[in-house]
């Protein structure tokens, strides 16, 4: 495990004489049986305020889940999780004077070069935190534009759950973002054992989401599980002009009497 200037990063193989020093982004590389194609780079940004915190786990509940489906698929994936915990004061510090530090630097580098999203924010009074919309206010507008976002937030009660809706979503809207339809909330009551026995538990909303982001990152449909670029495509330019053809207004008026 190494944790550099905000950014903690994990590998799953490493040298056994490998001393890894402290940081705030986890990077953790996935290998899977094809070598070939480049790794697909998957950023998680938790703002959960406390350690250890429901909104880290619910973050490395569905990197894990993704990771899985990719590699079930064949696909290499190297994941990282920025804490905004750990960049708290330098986040500020780059508000008021426009310049930030390297490990800051480091993670807006991550979070803006990566080739999917999942960002976990808590609720606080009704939206997310405040913590979270201020390193996002740092993003350029158009840094994320067609960059796939998996969205997910943590709360006391279910009764928060549309946060995701009504603030997240627009939030990543506004930058252009493509994020994905599905949302995970987790309130306390779903951490318990007793809500794993239902159908519908957060296992198992976190499995199908992280599946689901999966897909979207390898360019599948769900319908066919095959690549987008399988999809038939309209090459006749006179069929495309004949769908142009306008019936007149007073044809279909006449088409009343």
């Amino acid at each position: 495990m190494e944790r550099t200037s905000g950014i903690t990063r994990a590998s799953t193989v490493a040298p056994a004489s490998t001393v890894a020093p402290a940081s705030a982004v986890t990077r953790t590389s996935s290998v899977t049986r094809t070598s070939g194609s480049r790794p697909l780079r998957l950023v998680a940004v938790s703002a959960g305020l406390s350690k250890p915190s429901s909104t880290r786990l619910l973050a490395d509940r569905l990197t894990e889940a993704t990771s899985r489906e990719l590699a079930d698929r064949d696909r290499k994936a190297e994941t990282e999780v920025v804490e905004l915990r750990d960049l708290a004061v330098e986040i500020a510090n780059h508000l008021v004077t426009g310049f930030p530090a390297p490990a800051l630097s480091a993670a807006l580098e991550a979070v803006t070069g990566a080739d999917g999203l999942i960002v976990v924010s808590p609720v606080f009074a009704g939206s997310y935190s405040g913590l979270f919309k201020s390193f996002f206010d740092l993003i350029e507008p158009d840094a994320l534009a067609g960059t796939p976002v998996l969205l997910a937030a943590t709360g006391g009660t279910a009764r928060h759950s549309l946060m995701v809706e009504h603030a997240m979503r627009p939030l990543f809207s506004y930058l252009h973002a493509l994020t994905l339809p599905t949302a995970v909330f987790a309130a306390t009551d779903d951490w318990g054992a007793g809500a794993d026995v239902y159908a519908g538990g957060l296992p198992a909303r976190i499995d199908r989401t992280g599946g689901e982001f999966a897909r979207l990152l390898r360019g599948l449909t769900p319908a066919t599980n095959g690549d987008v670029d399988d999809v038939d495509e309209m090459d006749d330019v006179d069929d495309v002009d004949e769908m142009d053809d306008v019936v007149p207004f007073e044809r279909l008026l006449a088409n009343l009497k």
